[in-house]
């Protein structure tokens, strides 16, 4: 199953390019709104998804183009991010697993828009990754438990802003990727049941119709069950909180105004936002091919 928000954060579930609105069997969750609500339809899927199944095939299905697509989850409490975490075709040994927050206030969702800061970055750069939606509370879960702590999957962008550290914060800062509107999610939560290996996932992401990232989640070079494993045994996650999952940097670009960037993970779906610069700042165009390239391409002002 397929869960959105839309419009004002109405709760609905996706088929196809349209959305059947689910309003009525949700009314009696409390905090029936926006991230809260989502949280509640998490927390009682298992008696919900019955009823929920049926208004599916019988209610009147609203079509994608007369609605608005909203983050499926608005404000999560915490987003975790991985470093890194792909082989990208290298013969090494694995690197450690590591992770960093990303502020929730940097959720925006399918159409919106990123808007890049006027802190003078030497790049701003989209990274596409998987998302996974978590059930909590959840605590020291071993890998093999790990689906116990999973709800769903959702497409999440890891908008970065990167910096030489000489500017505004310390070199091996992660800030650069709290910026408000640096974490496109959607268009949708795929509930776990559709997606049989997290890691056996097409992902993609253009920029103004350019395929730039295009791999497979199964060049993890630490898996989901291992992701889950790790950040609960270092906090509780709670549900509606997100794992990403990391990227893979050999698609790497950059971002800027009056780009259309589009991400889609197969199983989960196709979101775009566009891109807005006060600055009107601009890069070279294309891929970077990695994150330790030294051609980030030249800056201009305009």
């Amino acid at each position: 199953m397929k869960l959105v928000l839309y419009d004002d954060f109405n709760p609905g579930i996706l088929k196809g390019d349209t959305v059947v609105d689910i309003a009525s069997v949700v009314a009696h969750l409390e905090g029936g709104h926006g991230q809260h609500l989502m949280e509640g339809i998490i927390d009682s899927f298992g008696s919900l998804q019955p009823e929920l199944e049926k208004v599916a095939k019988t209610a009147r299905a609203l079509p994608l183009s007369e609605v608005r697509l909203r983050p499926p989850l608005p404000r999560p409490s915490k987003i975790l991010c991985c470093i890194g975490n792909y082989w990208e075709h290298m013969e090494r040994d694995p690197r450690p697993l590591n992770m960093f927050l990303k502020s929730p206030e940097s959720i925006i969702g399918p159409g919106d828009t990123v808007e890049l800061p006027e802190f003078q970055a030497e790049v701003f750069h989209h990274e596409a990754e998987l998302g996974v939606v978590m059930k909590g509370p959840a605590r020291n879960i071993s890998e093999l438990d790990y689906m116990k702590a999973v709800f769903g999957y959702t497409c999440f962008t890891d908008v970065s802003a990167r910096d030489d550290g000489r500017k505004t914060w310390r070199a091996g800062s992660f800030l650069g990727k709290s910026f408000d509107t640096f974490c496109p999610i959607g268009p949708c939560i795929v509930t776990v049941d559709e997606i049989r290996n997290p890691n056996a996932l097409g992902v993609k992401y253009w920029v103004n119709g350019q395929l730039r990232h295009d791999y497979i989640t199964d060049d993890m070079e630490h898996r989901v069950p291992e992701l889950v494993s790790f950040a609960t045994a270092v906090m509780t996650m709670n549900t509606g909180d997100l794992i990403a999952c990391g990227t893979n940097h050999e698609g790497l670009g950059p971002l800027q105004d009056g780009d259309i960037g589009e991400i889609e993970i197969q199983g989960i779906g196709r979101m775009s936002i566009n891109v807005s610069d006060p600055l009107k700042r601009s890069w070279e165009r294309g891929i970077y091919m990695g994150i330790d390239s030294t051609a980030h391409g030249a800056q201009r002002e305009h």
